[in-house]
């Protein structure tokens, strides 16, 4: 018998995309060969960020499903449309897929490892008899709720077509008070789109029960309540490059470099690096109180600015900005995201609060400004401010613009008070820690490629 042949399937965005890559990475380290499964349009788009990279994804066969879909090449948005598709399908493509692989002389799958919001990949395993696991790719908080949607129907928490009945709500004796609108498929801001995402993640729940395994990206420390509520979900986080001494994979944009030399030029934290990941958009009203904060802050900052990320800006303005910013500013389309969070001039982090980026900065010990955009990222703001308590919220004014002053006063207090970066360094430790050899991350990995190889 050969060596295990694993298909990783990712949902495919961004968010979702990069943290199977990684694990995906860890794996082959451990003589596992993968075939990784991307959408045909997000392939091209991955194809041409790794062609910047020498060597990653090399060893990872990396294989496109043609789904008809030709989203505009800087695009991060998930889509009715894009479900819709992923759901009727792209299931037969993959199951061709397999077959054609199967049909080779190679190795054939031996497991199937996929974002549980792909039920029909566990159902497609269980058919042929092959091992399935499930990989989640955000909070273990937001996998329960995934994972017991009845539950929160039948307790009256929402209603069942997924509007919430309650403002508040606590799953367990154990696990933290939370509103409502921070449940993961409540605040997508569209009705409409709020309907969509719980009745798939309803039609998904099922994959819970079919993966023999259930791996998150997160810790015993980080959310212990959680893990104790539902023993099977097992954390193996945080997954990080920089964890196996590489370079992350999996995004979609090129990294533009300049900002580590850049980097390397300013003081100690003393850099506030702002990025709000793959979905965030920002009106122009906001964006200008955001560069006027930066500029009226008197401190060096790191700003990604995808093409994307707001209405076309007057480029008169962005002109003016840029050379009055010139000596202590810098500003990219995409940026190293891990590699930024890691250099030493890193000060604080203003951030969108996706779990990917939480977890990149929670295990470099940076101290957070919180601006989340939708969904689950309300709820990791909540974690971030009132349950670790290393990074503060930004208060909107009536018209919900988060003000220039709003920022410059945020900014001015989580750094002129040492409690958030000190909460922050005692955070990164422990979490570390439990990637450390027999550490509880390490150990659950360990268990998990042991089973792959049985």
């Amino acid at each position: 018998m050969g060596n295990p042949h694993v298909l990783a399937i990712p949902f495919p965005a961004q968010g979702h995309v990069i943290p199977l890559m990684e694990l995906s990475q860890c794996l082959l380290k451990h003589g596992i060969r993968i075939t990784f499964v991307n959408t045909d349009d997000k392939h091209k788009q991955l194809m041409d960020a790794l062609a910047m990279k020498d060597g990653v994804g090399n060893q990872i066969q990396l294989v496109s499903v043609p789904l008809g879909l030709h989203s505009p090449e800087i695009s991060g948005q998930v889509t009715e449309k894009l479900v819709e598709v992923v759901s009727r399908v792209m299931p037969k493509k993959v199951e061709e897929l397999m077959e054609q692989i199967n049909a080779s002389d190679g190795d054939k799958i031996t497991c199937v490892l996929a974002d549980p919001l792909l039920k029909w990949a566990m159902e497609i395993a269980m058919e042929k008899r092959i091992k399935r696991a499930a990989f989640y790719c955000a909070s273990a908080t937001q996998l329960v709720f995934r994972a017991r949607n009845q539950k929160l129907i039948d307790d009256g928490i929402i209603d069942n077509d997924g509007t919430p009945k309650k403002e508040m709500f606590q799953l367990s004796p154990n696990m933290p008070a939370m509103k409502t609108a921070h449940i993961a498929f409540v605040g997508l801001g569209s009705t409409k789109l709020q309907k969509l995402f719980f009745q798939t993640s309803v039609r998904n729940s099922q994959s819970f029960e079919l993966a023999e395994w259930v791996l998150c990206n997160s810790t015993y420390d980080l959310e212990p309540a959680v893990f104790e509520f539902d023993p099977k979900f097992i954390p193996i986080g945080p997954l990080l490059a920089s964890n196996r001494l590489g370079d992350t994979a999996g995004s979609f944009w090129q990294e533009d470099l300049t900002c580590l030399k850049w980097l390397d030029q300013q003081q100690p934290q003393s850099v506030i690096y702002v990025a709000f990941g793959s979905t965030t958009l920002l009106d122009r009203t906001q964006f200008q109180e955001l560069a006027m904060a930066l500029e009226l802050s008197n401190r060096p900052f790191l700003l990604v600015v995808r093409p994307d990320i707001t209405d076309k800006i007057n480029d008169a303005y962005q002109k003016g900005f840029q050379d009055r910013i010139a000596t202590r500013g810098h500003i990219v389309s995409w940026a190293p995201q891990q590699k930024v969070l890691a250099h030493p001039s890193i000060a604080c982090f203003i951030s969108h609060c996706g779990w990917n980026s939480t977890m990149e900065g929670i295990s470099n010990g940076v101290p957070f400004l919180c601006w989340p955009y939708f969904g689950d990222q309300m709820h990791n703001e909540n974690y971030i401010c009132n349950i670790w308590r290393i990074g503060l919220g930004f208060n909107r004014d009536g018209s919900g613009i988060i003000t220039s002053e709003e920022i410059k006063s945020k900014v001015q207090e989580l750094l002129d008070n040492g409690k958030y970066k000190a909460n922050a360094l005692n955070l990164k430790e422990r979490v570390m820690n439990s990637i450390k050899e027999g550490g509880s991350s390490y150990n659950n990995f360990n268990h998990f490629v042991e089973w792959l190889k049985a």
